[in-house]
């Protein structure tokens, strides 16, 4: 039995505005062994860009600027143009107001800043297998949310 490079890759698109922690991000995990599919600054590009696209990517990282009054917006049209792609917020913010929105819109995961290499990996594997995962900081948020509204 083969093992290693017989492995399918995981896809990932990776949207990030300007974010040098993001950037480093992106690279470790291309060092880790993940596709990365496409990359863009802002959710509008992204997009534009997967429907370019001959495969979607399994899990879409997105490094949220909630400053943005369009965000949210946005992040409706692309979970609602490709609901396959698994959805994992990066940001700073770990309240229920910025929490709570995404996990509406049908996000899997919510990662903060600090998180390395190594979180985004198992949250990507776990998400691609059809599970979710989120940052200690806000998984009591998570938790009451997932016990209100039970999927």
């Amino acid at each position: 039995m083969e093992t290693g490079t017989a492995q399918k890759k995981l896809t990932i698109g990776f949207i990030n505005d300007k974010s040098p922690i993001a950037d480093i991000i992106c690279n470790d995990l291309t060092n880790l062994g993940f596709e990365i599919l496409y990359r863009s600054e802002h959710i509008e590009d992204g997009i534009t860009q997967l429907s370019a696209l001959k495969s979607l990517p399994e899990v879409c990282i997105i490094d949220l600027d909630f400053y943005d009054k369009n965000v949210l917006a946005e992040l409706r049209e692309l979970h609602t143009k490709y609901p396959s792609i698994k959805l994992i917020a990066f940001s700073e913010k770990d309240s229920e107001q910025a929490v709570k929105p995404l996990l509406e819109i049908g996000f899997s995961g919510y990662l903060l800043i600090g998180s390395d290499a190594d979180d985004f990996k198992k949250a990507i594997k776990v998400m691609s297998g059809g599970g979710r995962y989120f940052s200690a900081g806000v998984y009591e948020i998570v938790k009451e949310y997932y016990k209100q509204y039970p999927q």
